[in-house]
């Protein structure tokens, strides 16, 4: 028999009611909090196995670095058997900076979390191929941390591109540009200083 996305967070409640904070609902959209980002693994399984949330939508994260627990990661899962979307939340110190793979569970972790671990350095455990996927090899800093400057950092690797692209005069940058990074940023720009 389908359920409600709010009889569903209230199962998880009540199965694991030490480490799942009180459903919230708002808007239609229901989000359970994990308490112990130690038992992410398990929750998730207990969601896939008992509660037939079949499907990872996304994988994301949010760094506060204000707070003890620095990271949040967030998990948008979809059940096809209930038609209901449901939020898991989960959040870790910056010092421990580890979690659980769910890759094992859903295959579209994988590249979630690859994207999380590349722009905000956070480690899955037991992932099957953690290693950058929008940032080349060896950058040294993670991008979407809040810490990280609008501008940019300078980096030993200078001009990524050394050749025209294949398709002259296309949208592709082959040469690089005479302002600095603060200057190139446009984020970084003030009214007084455009170009």
């Amino acid at each position: 028999m389908k359920k409600t996305v709010k009889d569903l967070a209230l199962r998880l409640k009540a199965h694991f009611p030490d480490i799942i904070a009180e459903p919230v609902e708002f808007r239609g959209e229901c989000t359970c909090t994990l308490l112990d980002s130690n038992r992410l693994h398990e929750v998730a399984e207990y969601l896939k196995d008992q509660l037939d949330f079949d499907f990872l939508k996304e994988a994301t994260s949010i760094d506060e670095p204000d707070k003890p627990l620095r990271f949040t990661l967030v998990y948008e899962l979809y059940s096809y058997y209930h038609r209901v979307q449901l939020r898991l939340k989960t959040s870790i110190a910056e010092g421990n900076g580890k979690i659980s793979s769910l890759s094992d569970l859903w295959a579209s972790a994988n590249w979630q979390e690859r994207e999380i671990y590349d722009l905000m350095g956070i480690q899955f455990e037991n992932h099957p191929d953690l290693r950058r996927i929008l940032m080349w090899d060896g950058y040294p800093f993670h991008p979407l941390r809040k810490d990280f400057p609008l501008e940019g950092k300078a980096s030993e690797c200078g001009v990524l591109f050394t050749r025209p692209a294949p398709m002259e005069g296309g949208p592709f940058v082959t040469q690089p540009g005479l302002l600095d990074d603060e200057d190139r940023e446009p984020r970084s720009r003030t009214p007084e200083n455009k170009f």
